[in-house]
């Protein structure tokens, strides 16, 4: 294996399309970074899924880890009644269980090299790569590992910056580790 880079910071999203949370560690599990997407916001009435794309101003709201005080936030930046509910199957997440961005991805984005849809401010990725030679867009079919934990990169996205990956092989990862090929 090959050290491509380095990680540069880690996220977890607590609550979907609400802001995420930094960590100096995570324990990557199948379904993704522990904690990570683990709730959503639903409208009370309905009881239909809540999505940023629809509401924009969630992702700038901070989750408390209060669920009934994160309704109350919500609610009020919304105007309507919403519940935080436990995500079925234990994360919401759309795509794949890890989200991977490099830095050098956000710099290409910045310049004009970014993909239809995508918010190059905000990529709401896990995990935050320093690729000084690289670009993880190459990686697609690897095998990346990370501390303890073994990604199989699986796909870009079709409307954000990076590359998805499942977890092969669950374990910690910590802001620092280097990132092998």
């Amino acid at each position: 294996m090959t050290t491509a880079g380095r990680v540069a910071q880690i996220w977890v999203y607590p609550v979907k399309s609400l802001g995420g949370t930094a960590r100096e560690r995570v324990r990557l599990a199948p379904t993704g970074p522990e904690g990570d997407r683990a709730a959503t916001v639903v409208d009370a009435a309905t009881g239909e899924v809540v999505r940023s794309k629809h509401a924009p101003g969630l992702a700038g709201l901070a989750p408390t880890g209060d669920p009934a005080a994160d309704e109350r936030a919500v609610s009020q930046a919304l105007g309507r009644d919403v519940r935080i509910r436990p995500a079925e199957g234990g994360s919401g997440a759309d795509a794949a269980a890890v989200h991977l961005v490099s830095r050098q991805a956000i710099e290409r984005a910045a310049d004009g090299d970014v993909p239809e849809g995508c918010s190059a401010e905000d990529p709401r990725a896990n995990v935050l790569l320093d690729l000084p030679d690289g670009d993880e867009r190459g990686w697609v079919g690897r095998i990346v590992r990370i501390g303890d934990a073994e990604l199989t990169i699986t796909r870009t996205p079709k409307h954000c910056l990076g590359v998805y990956a499942e977890v092969r092989r669950p374990g910690e990862i910590t802001v620092g580790d280097a990132v092998l090929l």
